[in-house]
């Protein structure tokens, strides 16, 4: 998982597509109106038309296919135990459970993996308050930190023999290997505030304004909102 996270953010920074030089708020509001369509639509026409938008929005993206296709289909085990617990016997209820959340997995890959993580969280921190806005960002760089000292962490233990024995010795270890994470997450939560203290802190994080932004790039945005509205004014009411 932190490969796949890895790889969609340095894609976000390094990628030269036009989603890529497309405004943030922009794209924000594409993948809400793509989200949102595709929870509440009542026709599963409708509901294959916003598939098929999402899937060409992360094929035109530049993202690796390896890296979309495997971020994509992490809730397919999720949608497995859902589909068996709602299926009444018709194929359409089957493709509904299934398409909505792909569709909303297909549409987050494009969307974190055009937008690098400032612009992200940025028009996030002007609704949300304050320390949610900031928490959120420090989090999600934080994560990946985290992510990484874990299985550091587990390759220690496991060229050490720290993974053989009793499995009260395993949970032992296991446990005292969280007791390592945590603080060190604490320790490195410390040092952060205090070189964000020394470089100025003034009490927000995301205070960039340069994701609302407009260029020639939006006008890809724009197309992709108007298919969005075509597809939704054409197609709500059909089968």
């Amino acid at each position: 998982m932190i490969g796949l996270l890895a790889q969609l953010d340095h894609g976000a920074s390094t990628g030269a597509t036009p989603w890529h030089r497309a405004s943030a708020l922009g794209k924000l509001i594409v993948a809400l109106g793509l989200v949102g369509l595709g929870i509440f639509s009542p026709s599963l026409m409708l509901l294959g038309v916003l598939h098929g938008i999402a899937w060409l929005l992360v094929l035109t993206s530049g993202l690796p296919k390896r890296v979309a296709l495997a971020a994509a289909a992490y809730p397919l085990l999720f949608l497995v135990l859902l589909v068996a617990a709602r299926w009444d016997g018709t194929p359409a209820t089957v493709l509904l459970l299934v398409l909505r959340p792909l569709t909303a997995s297909l549409t987050a890959v494009w969307l974190v993996g055009t937008t690098p993580y400032p612009d992200l969280f940025a028009p996030l921190s002007r609704i949300l308050p304050r320390n949610a806005g900031d928490g959120l960002f420090l989090t999600y760089r934080a994560l990946f930190s985290l992510l990484a000292r874990a299985e550091d962490l587990q390759q220690a233990l496991r060229l050490r023999g720290g993974m053989s024995g009793s499995p009260r010795r395993r949970l032992a270890l296991m446990g005292e290997g969280l007791g390592t994470l945590v603080v060190h997450s604490f320790e490195r939560s410390q040092s952060l505030y205090s070189t964000m203290l020394l470089r100025g802190h003034s009490g927000r994080i995301c205070g960039c304004r340069h994701y609302a932004r407009m260029s020639r790039a939006d006008l890809w945005v724009g197309g992709a909102a108007v298919a969005l509205v075509a597809a939704s004014v054409l197609l709500w009411t059909s089968p």
